[in-house]
């Protein structure tokens, strides 16, 4: 028998496909071809009155020199999350078949044998790798990191002198912190 978590993601499947897809805006969806053919004449004819204003505005970097682009997208996002607040648009599980309570989320649980191996492998590559080029390259990410470097290569010469992604995180760690939702 399915669980309760497997019976409401199907339902929420479907209440997708309705709401958010649009599968029941046409009696035959699939075979509407003229309700296809609309919405694809709909878009073009909006796509073509946006090319247009670009157009008017001297072309694409004339029009983000401008701010346009920008306006523009924000306008679309304050329209979008206005419908939404508003009931217009649907999201399931947001403002539309929202769960009542909190879902309880099950924690992975690593296995303490397994743990203990991993424990064991990073011991022993920290034991057999090269000391001073492993804190050489950490430092490495730390002077990045410091400044508006690009942190990819000083982080691809740390884990090459085998250290491990939780040394450099910590690094990063140190510098900047960690995000806490409830303090942001």
């Amino acid at each position: 028998m399915p669980n309760e978590k497997a019976v409401r993601i199907a339902l929420r499947t479907q209440q997708i496909l309705a709401h958010e897809a649009g599968s029941t805006d046409t009696a035959d969806p699939l075979g509407g071809s003229y309700f296809v053919e609309a919405l694809t004449a709909e878009l073009e004819e909006k796509a073509q009155e946006l090319i247009d204003r670009v157009q008017e505005l001297g072309g694409a970097v004339a029009a983000i020199e401008q701010g346009f682009v920008q306006a523009e997208i924000e306008a679309s996002a304050f329209r979008y999350q206005a419908e939404i607040e508003a009931g217009d648009r649907v999201v399931v599980g947001v403002n539309r078949f929202a769960e009542q309570g909190q879902e309880r989320v099950e924690l992975l649980s690593v296995d303490p044998e397994s743990e203990r191996r991993q424990r064991e492998r990073t011991a022993r590559v920290r034991a057999e790798r090269d000391a001073d080029a492993a804190e050489a390259a950490l430092a490495g990410v730390r002077r990045a990191a410091e400044g508006d470097a690009n942190l990819l290569p000083p982080m691809r010469d740390a884990l090459r002198a085998r250290c491990t992604v939780g040394e450099i995180c910590g690094v990063l760690r140190d510098l900047w912190g960690t995000y806490d939702a409830q303090h942001a």
